[in-house]
């Protein structure tokens, strides 16, 4: 199945809203990196090496302000990065953008460009 830049723009949007509304960070993690390590194993992304995991997480966002960048693009970089298919690569960027960025997920949900994060 090839999936296209809706499909894939919308999986995402739809990733980081539900992490965004449905998981908060557990109670005893101190930090964003934490929480984003215990969510990532939380939906069963946890086999990835943590120093990787965190690096490409904090790129998520700088790649989202980039000029013409797109969240199917950051996607696709992750996925790259990771060496994980485009399905996985997907949950982790939306996991990414609703713990480290946060404001791209209320741009998502108003169809406010990403531009605005830099």
């Amino acid at each position: 199945m090839k999936l296209t830049y809706p499909a894939v723009a919308a999986a995402v949007a739809s990733a980081a809203v539900a992490m965004a509304t449905l998981s908060a960070p557990p109670a005893q993690a101190d930090s964003t990196t934490d929480a984003f390590l215990s969510t990532l194993a939380h939906y069963r992304l946890g086999d990835i090496d943590p120093a990787t995991a965190v690096r490409v997480g904090e790129t998520v966002c700088p790649m989202l302000a980039e000029p013409g960048q797109n969240a199917a693009n950051v996607a696709a970089d992750v996925a790259d990065a990771l060496g994980r298919p485009l399905g996985p690569a997907t949950m982790f960027t939306g996991l990414a953008i609703s713990i480290f960025c946060p404001r791209a997920v209320n741009a998502m949900t108003d169809g406010v460009p990403f531009s605005f994060l830099r």
